[in-house]
């Protein structure tokens, strides 16, 4: 043989026969020449060598499955092997493989692929490349043997080559992290891990999730690190985090980390920049609910801080940007739902103790307990008589039903006047639905029992508000904010704590200073039978602390737009006319020009309503203005005052006697026969300005403050009263027993008040005309 024959020969005879000696021996590679898939042999190939990877900046996505032709070598021990495993009898497989978590499996396991290969078994992975080799081949180094994989080109060889070394290299961290010996260690191999991630060509989500997710297992099974190790781990993993959201157990461990050490370097260091993330990327915290609990934490942890509040209204401003528009659109929601929840998270257990659904005028005011609950009786007198139904139609307490209200999630039992009488206007009609917030002003107050929460809870509830209030503030998040609170997706809990009404009163008050229509219409309810901000601020609503400041504002600034309407004034005078009112009665501009207005569009019907209106507005200068102004238009309005005073007249709720005073001392009320103080702030003073009506017949005095002195006072003046209603009073024996002189009393409703069983029967004695009497949760019951 002529070994220096031909270029190169007597070099590759050697390597030739080197390689034939290896295989004899059970080592090395498999010989060169391997037969393509048609079958022809490839001679004088060079030795297999494994050449050095040049990505060229090629990015490659990560191959989950595909098809591939498949050659498995066995390495040859005896002659018999020899001949078996000879080119001539090697063959290529088209096969669908899986790279699956443990290792290579075929949709079809036969041939080569019988049995899957596992990562732990796969020694090597490398390119063939010699001259003549197979095009586009993979090389395997298995135990026993050679697994050849052929692709259909370049690209998709180099694609699987990555695919096969990731998920080879991902098996082994999994398993050397699984039990970690000592944390040098551990800490050193995620470190490499993350060097691994950032710089392979793999161009996928997983790249970056996986090493997480290998690290978020690795701190779940591990609770006894110290501080040292975790943040040693959280500043490994962080290049991970900066194109990645962490996993759940990941975010677990970040938020023990920010409850346990907030103000440790890490938090602002590391988290910023991943909150940021979340915040401007996240499309759905309900898919991922602890990337929300992770940013609640991360701002308790800012707020934790010397600076405190300063620190999370920086950071808030860097969310939005320095410009007045902000970039990033999904950061305003985001924020939001993170404040709902963590509000939320401070009335849980307020929630979660009470076994029942208490209505909010319950909550606020306090609630019994549901075994010392009073039972739900209708508030009407017993016994009624026919012959008074005419006389006691305009009675909140006769001739009641159960209404079942829902708006909001909350049901309030109430009970509803069904009389003709009872409707203010031509237009409100005995058939709807009444209002939910009117509704909770009449159900019957209880023992004291305000909502406290826990100093832990008052801070979050404080922080969280804050941010509301800081978000409001920016022009650019105003609409966006005014449309997520509109629905008003606040627990009822939270409506009736007076501490979160209040603070959350600036951001109302934010949205009702704003002229954009898309802002200040936001007030107003989303539809027809739920409550909005504007109802839930107005005067009598469970968030009014003002008598009324910040609901006349809101109407304000709604008159002041396309709402200046007869519908709008038209749903005023059906639900809120009472506190217009009130309001105009203390000399509020807007009021009064609201009261003008239902005068001049004809929005009142009802004679004796227009006469109450009349008499409002000519109790204060700026109304008695703008009251002859408007006669000066319309002369039916003197017509209608010359006919006399109103015979019905309601005050409304939390009027106070300085404002009984005032309506009564501006014109002339001779012939008011019936007249309603139900649910306002008049107390026993107000009896001297009762009893200068000679006409009065029926008095309501339910829920006020009226005592022993001011129905002694009565007594002696008001002898022509017929029916008296003093339900939920303060009244004892010592002012009951005066009503002994008023001979004319045929009603009188003394429900949960202090009367005792003699005076009862000393009452009924005396009283040869009372028909009807209601002495429900009193000793006479």
């Amino acid at each position: 043989m002529d070994r220096s024959g031909g270029p190169g020969g007597g070099s590759g005879d050697r390597g030739q026969q080197q390689q034939q000696q290896q295989q004899e021996e059970g080592k090395g590679p498999p010989p060169p020449d391997v037969p393509g898939p048609e079958g022809g042999p490839k001679m004088g190939a060079a030795p297999c060598r494994r050449p050095p990877l040049h990505c060229n900046g090629m990015r490659y996505k990560l191959l989950q499955e595909g098809d591939i032709q498949v050659c498995a070598i066995r390495h040859p021990r005896t002659f018999l092997s020899k001949i078996l495993t000879s080119k001539f009898l090697r063959r290529w497989e088209p096969h669908h493989l899986t790279l699956a978590d443990t290792g290579v499996a075929s949709a079809t396991p036969t041939g080569y692929m019988e049995n899957s290969i596992s990562y732990s078994a796969i020694e090597d992975v490398q390119l063939l490349s010699w001259e003549n080799a197979p095009k586009y081949c993979l090389q395997l180094t298995i135990p026993g043997g050679t697994v050849l994989l052929q692709a259909a080109n370049s690209y998709l060889r180099d694609q699987w080559f990555h695919s096969l070394q990731w998920k080879k290299k991902i098996y082994k961290y999994k398993k050397v992290l699984s039990n970690p010996s000592r944390w040098e260690v551990v800490l050193k191999e995620i470190r490499t891990l993350v060097d691994m991630a950032l710089t392979s060509p793999l161009q996928d989500d997983s790249i970056h999730q996986a090493p997480l997710e290998i690290v978020s297992k690795l701190l779940s099974e591990n609770n006894n690190l110290t501080t040292q190790d975790h943040e040693s781990i959280i500043v490994a993993i962080a290049p991970l985090l900066e194109n990645n959201h962490p996993p759940p157990d990941l975010c677990e461990f970040f938020c023990k980390h920010c409850r346990e050490r907030p103000r440790s370097m890490v938090v602002i260091e590391v988290f910023t920049p991943v909150v940021q993330r979340i915040l401007k990327h996240n499309m759905d915290f309900g898919k991922c609910p602890r990337l929300r609990l992770f940013t609640q934490e991360y701002i308790l942890a800012l707020n934790e801080l010397n600076a405190g509040m300063e620190v999370v209204k920086k950071f808030i401003h860097s969310m939005h940007g320095p410009t007045g528009q902000c970039p990033h659109p999904r950061v305003l929601p985001n924020l939001v739902a993170v404040c709902l929840a963590a509000i939320y998270s401070c009335y849980e257990e307020f929630i979660n103790s009470r076994d029942n659904s208490p209505s909010l005028k319950e909550i606020r005011n306090g609630c019994q307990q549901q075994c010392d609950r009073k039972p739900n009786l209708p508030l009407r007198l017993l016994h009624t008589s026919p012959d008074l139904v005419s006389q006691e139609a305009t009675l909140t307490e006769s001739r009641l039903k159960p209404v079942i209200v829902t708006s909001n999630e909350i049901h309030v039992e109430v009970e509803r006047n069904n009389t003709a009488n009872q409707k203010m206007t031509a237009n409100v009609g005995n058939d709807s639905e009444p209002n939910l917030i009117d509704c909770l002003m009449v159900s019957p107050t209880c023992s004291t029992m305000s909502i406290e929460l826990s100093a832990q809870a008052d801070r979050i509830l404080g922080c969280y508000v804050e941010i509301l209030k800081m978000l409001s503030d920016y022009d650019d998040w105003r609409p966006a904010l005014a449309s997520l609170l509109q629905p008003i997706p606040f627990p009822k809990e939270a409506l009736a704590h007076e501490k979160f009404t209040k603070e959350l009163k600036y951001v109302i008050q934010r949205f009702a200073e704003d002229p954009r229509q898309e802002v200040h219409s936001c007030l107003l309810s989303v539809r027809a039978g739920k409550d909005g901000w504007f109802q839930l601020y107005s005067p009598g609503g469970v968030a009014c602390d003002d008598d009324g400041e910040l609901f006349a504002s809101m109407v304000h600034i709604l008159m002041g737009s396309c709402y200046k309407t007869k519908k709008f004034l038209l749903s005023l005078a059906e639900n809120k006319l009472g506190p217009c009112m009130l309001l105009a009665l203390r000399g509020n501009q807007t009021m009064v020009e609201i009261l003008c207005l239902m005068l001049e569009y004809n929005i009142i019907d009802n004679n004796d309503t227009q006469l109450q209106i009349i008499s409002t507005l000519e109790s204060t200068d700026v109304g008695k203005r703008m009251y002859e102004q408007l006669c000066d238009r319309q002369r039916e309005l003197k017509e209608l005052q010359r006919k006399g005073g109103p015979t019905r007249l309601t005050l409304p709720s939390k009027s106070t006697d300085a404002d009984l005073a005032r309506l009564l001392s501006s014109g002339s009320f001779g012939n008011l026969e019936n007249l309603s103080l139900a649910f306002t702030n008049v107390t026993s003073a107000c009896a001297e300005h009762l009893i200068k009506l000679p006409s009065l017949k029926q008095l309501n005095l339910w829920s006020t403050q009226f005592g022993d002195a001011g129905l002694r006072l009565l007594s002696e003046h008001l002898t022509m009263l017929q029916v008296l209603n003093l339900c939920e009073t303060p009244v004892t024996d010592a002012g009951l027993l005066a009503l002994s002189s008023m001979k004319s009393l045929c009603s009188l409703n003394m429900n949960s008040t202090k009367l005792s069983a003699d005076t009862y029967e000393d009452l009924k004695a005396k009283l040869p005309n009372l028909k009807e009497v209601d002495v429900r949760y009193t000793e006479a019951w």
